[in-house]
């Protein structure tokens, strides 16, 4: 073996040590305030007539908290991707169909334009005119909306554009939203903000690298060169144009 070949290994040893400290580090991103949070949101939910699921257009599945099923159990859903402004245009559809296979209705939306947002307000009532909510005699009060997602996939941003108003604080980190709060759309509408959850343990490192690339984690506990190498990376492989007409 020639010094080259040595030299080559050598290199090859210390990214995949890079690599498993990467791994680490993001996987153990659940602070005491999300445990809390979820336990909250369990006892809210009795509340609810219908739960909007916010996830990130351009990672839906790594965005989609899997303790989220479990929780809303039988409420109605929505989900809404956000941020489909972001997202490669030729996937969006693709998406769209996957969470309708589902049994899920899904919609894209850009909050900064209000792309969407129309269509999600038709949907609200329209799910709620179903024959259940008939049956259960809620008909005439208002209609009660729990938002719900992953930290920075744009849920206080959703909710400012759909009432219409800065209710809620917004901001490009993790963490803004803290506590729930109530927020009025409408005489007929009130959401329930709700801050941002994670999940004890993300199930491969690919969802951890999509998540710390769309900013859901916080930087101060990334390796933030290594998490910029990796998506090069990645958009090299996938999206060589892009990057070449961009730079």
């Amino acid at each position: 073996m020639n010094m080259y070949q040595k030299r080559k290994i050598r290199a090859e040893k210390k990214n995949n040590n890079q690599e498993e400290k990467l791994t680490k580090v993001v996987l153990n991103w659940y602070p005491g305030h999300m445990a809390k949070t979820k336990r909250q949101i369990a006892e809210d939910l009795k509340l609810i007539d219908i739960v909007i699921e916010i996830l990130d257009a351009r990672i839906p599945i790594a965005s989609q908290n899997p303790d989220i099923n479990k929780l809303i159990q039988n409420k109605k859903r929505i989900i809404v991707l956000n941020k489909s402004d972001l997202a490669d245009k030729n996937q969006n559809e693709k998406w769209i169909r996957y969470f309708k296979n589902k049994g899920d209705l899904a919609i894209l939306v850009d909050s900064n334009s209000g792309k969407g947002i129309k269509e999600c307000i038709n949907a609200i009532r329209k799910c709620y005119e179903a024959e259940t909510y008939v049956q259960k005699g809620r008909i005439g009060k208002s209609i009660r909306i729990m938002i719900l997602g992953i930290p920075n996939v744009g849920k206080s941003s959703f909710i400012n554009r759909i009432s219409k108003k800065a209710s809620a604080q917004v901001g490009n980190k993790p963490g803004i939203t803290r506590q729930k709060q109530w927020i009025k759309v409408d005489d007929n509408i009130e959401l329930m903000d709700t801050p941002g959850v994670l999940w004890p343990k993300f199930e491969n490192e690919q969802v951890a690298l999509n998540l710390a690339y769309t900013g859901t984690i916080k930087d101060d506990i990334l390796q933030t060169i290594e998490i910029g190498f990796q998506l090069l990376k990645l958009l090299v492989k996938n999206y060589r144009k892009n990057i070449i007409e961009r730079y």
